[in-house]
């Protein structure tokens, strides 16, 4: 997955905080979505007040960087899901030993 369409226009928190509810929509089960959210309103908080502007562009950078990473980790493991999956409907387990 890459990054959603509008990562390079985020400069202020609130701009983060929408733009990573929003790659947070993106992720596959509600599970998975409300623990990222929540981790995403946690990570707010801490940084609350936060005042540095230089602080806050690195900040800003990391949590992209973050999000990207896991969506793209997401979409990977999804992949070998399906790939298992398919591997084991055809009957051929021993397909996948090369992900082991």
């Amino acid at each position: 997955m890459a990054p959603l369409p509008g990562a390079e226009l985020v400069q202020t928190p609130l701009q983060l905080y929408r733009y990573l509810l929003r790659c947070c929509r993106q992720l596959p089960t509600k599970g998975i979505q409300e623990h990222y959210k929540h981790a995403v309103r946690q990570s707010f908080q801490v940084h609350s007040d936060e005042d540095n502007s230089e602080r806050i562009q690195q900040i800003i950078k990391r949590a992209i960087e973050d999000a990207d990473w896991i969506m793209n980790k997401v979409s990977a493991c999804l992949a070998l899901a399906l790939e298992w999956e398919c591997c084991n409907l055809l009957g051929h387990q021993g397909a996948l030993a090369h992900h082991s």
